[in-house]
Formats: structure tokens, sequence, C-alpha cells
């Protein structure tokens, strides 16, 4: 557990990558107004939990994930444990990304929410999917034996990180510290490494880092060697440090991405490219005509009337009401009513078109 933070001397070179961090991260927050592009979050979550399986050798498809979101489970009963689990994964995610604003430091850093994290995760799963070799059953949020030093391990923890404030270096700081040092108490049985890499993810959008646009979650599981590598030397003051450049180049990594897939005046061309594929490929019923309207609706993240959806399409009457179930049929707009305003949609199969590279493995299962 010690040092728990870099001594101060030696701090200027990581804080200056912090600051950097933080910068990148408030251009990127500018891209997309907070909540909008509900889609693209979707999908990003979708992501991680592929990521977060890859990360403990479970080996699943992301379309599995996709046919799971849509109550389709798999034939295998192992592939349909990945599933659940994945799921799980997910609505935890969504839970701390819609409960984060309100939650202060003192909460986010609590050894409770470390155990809540867990519960939230473990409990949506049924107990088969909970067995452990040796025939015993993990319990969600239960710290695992030897409570007593665990949870005083975890109170340092807490207090320490919790209470490091200014202005946005020093914070950062203190979450990629945290992280390593969470995993070297291991509080859980099982589920210890999930737990911490959501806890980071936490921790990052309660800074107001992340809008819920990016995570380290991908370029963790994207870096697995050197994440494990930096992990286990981090036992000393430079193995901290090296850990935390090592988080802090993760980070900025993935700000980097997001914020060149969202620039907005790329994106009506890879729009028209995933039409024409639409159009002449598939050929679901989806037309060209439809791009004016997408990149609209893109370009505002916000959310159109059909009557004025139709409008920017420049069909007939019956022809625009067709090409708005085609898209709909296809995942490229969303609603929530049969007669509801439409959104932007990012389905999986239009990811090699609109956001290339951000999920490699779903673009070639596309």
């Amino acid at each position: 557990m010690q040092p728990l933070l870099p001594a101060t001397r030696r701090l200027g070179p990581l804080l200056e990558q912090a600051h950097g961090l933080v910068r990148g991260a408030d251009r990127l927050s500018g891209l997309c107004q907070p909540g909008a592009l509900g889609g693209l979050r979707g999908l990003l979550r979708a992501m991680n939990a592929y990521y977060a399986q890859k990360f403990e050798g479970l080996k699943m498809q992301p379309l599995e994930i996709e046919q799971a979101l849509r109550g389709e489970r798999a034939a295998d009963p192992e592939n349909a444990v990945r599933q659940r689990l994945a799921l799980a994964h997910m609505a935890t995610e969504a839970q701390l990304e819609m409960r984060w604003p309100g939650w202060d430091a003192k909460t986010v850093w609590s050894p409770q929410m470390v155990c809540d994290i867990h519960q939230d995760v473990y409990a949506r799963l049924p107990e088969a999917d909970r067995a452990l070799k040796g025939g015993a059953t993990l319990r969600p949020g239960a710290l695992q034996s030897g409570p007593a030093k665990v949870r005083a391990l975890l109170e340092q923890w807490g207090n320490v990180y919790g209470g490091v404030h200014g202005g946005g270096g020093m914070p950062v700081l203190a979450m990629a510290a945290s992280h390593q040092r969470l995993l070297g108490i291991q509080p859980f049985r099982e589920g210890s490494g999930r737990v911490a890499r959501l806890h980071t993810h936490l921790v990052l959008g309660h800074l107001g880092l992340t809008n819920g646009l990016w995570s380290p979650l991908r370029g963790f599981a994207r870096s697995q060697d050197a994440y494990r590598a930096h992990l286990a030397a981090a036992t000393d003051a430079r193995g901290l440090e090296a850990w935390i450049g090592y988080v802090l180049a993760q980070c900025a990594e993935q700000v980097q991405l997001m914020t060149g897939l969202l620039a907005p005046q790329d994106m009506q061309d890879r729009i028209a490219a995933c039409l024409g594929f639409e159009e002449h490929v598939v050929k679901q019923g989806v037309r060209t005509e439809s791009l004016r309207a997408l990149h609209y609706l893109f370009v505002t993240q916000g959310a159109l009337e059909r009557r004025d959806f139709k409008a920017m399409l420049g069909l007939g009457e019956r022809m625009a009401t067709t090409q708005i179930g085609a898209l709909l049929q296809r995942g490229l707009l969303e609603t929530d009513s049969p007669h509801g305003k439409l959104r932007f949609g990012v389905p999986q199969h239009a990811l090699r078109f609109y956001f290339p590279k951000l999920w490699p493995e779903a673009e070639r299962g596309a």
C-alpha cells in the first residue's frame, strides 16, 4: 500500500501529463452535449463490457452482446453465462453514469462504494452463475476472508485518495494510483479487478472528464501486457510513478481517439458511406436521401419530429414513412415510441463507417 502517492518533488512531469489530459477531455466534452447521442453511449457500454470480458479471459463475440441486448440468449450454456455477465456490467456502468453527478468525493471513495459496485454487478446474476471453485458461491458485495483487515485497508485507501484536492491535476493522479492500490488490497474473492476498473471509470466521470464518451477500460484491455507489467512493478515509488504515467497515457489516447471520431466536419462523408453500403449492398430499404437529415441529427445532437424529418428527406409522404421505418429497423434512427421524435442511432453494424477503429473486433463481425 505504500507509497500511496508519489513524493511531492517528483510530481511535476505527472502533473503536466494530468493537466494535458484534463484539457483534452474538456475539448472532447465540447463536442457532445451531456446526455446527447444516447446510441453512441449505449454502444460504448457494450464495448466496455466486451473488453471487460476479454480482460478476464472470457471469450465472446461482440455480436453475442448485441444479441443479448435484444433478448437473444446463446444456446451454449457458457456463452449464455458470459452474456449475462456482460449485461450486468453494462447495467452497473449505466447506473454509475446516472448517479455520479449527485455523489460527493467522500461517497465515491468510500469502502461502501467499492462494495456497492461489486454488489450491483454480481447481484444481477443468478446464483448458478456465481459458483466458485470448491463449491462456494460468490456473495455480491461481501469482502473476502479477513474482512476487518480488508476494511481497514479500504478505509485508509478511501481517506487518502478521497482527500486529494486541487485544480484537476492531483485528483487525476489519485485516480491512477488508487486503481493499482485497490487491486493490491484484493477486497473480494472474485471480481476485484472488474470492480477496480469500474471504480476508475466512476472516478473519471465524477471528475467531469468523460461525459460518458470514453473510458480507460478500452485502453487497458488493448494493452494488457503493459497493464499487467506496470501493475506488478508498482510496489515502490518509481514503479508507482511509471504506473501512473501509463494510466494517464491510456486515458489521453482514448480522449484523442474520440475527439477525432466526433469531429463533425468528417461525419457527413462517413454517414454517406454507410448509407451507400446500406442501399446498394444490404438492400433493406435504406436510401441515400437520408443523408441530410441524419447528418443534421448528428450535428445538433437533438431529436426531430417525424414530420420535420420527412421534410428533410425530400420524398413523398408514403416513401418518407417507409424510409423512416427502414432506418429504425436498421438502428440508424432511434425513438421512444411508435410516433415519438427521432434521434441519431449508432448500431453496431454501422461502426466501421461512423466510428472506424473504435471497436475493431465489432467491425470485423459486422
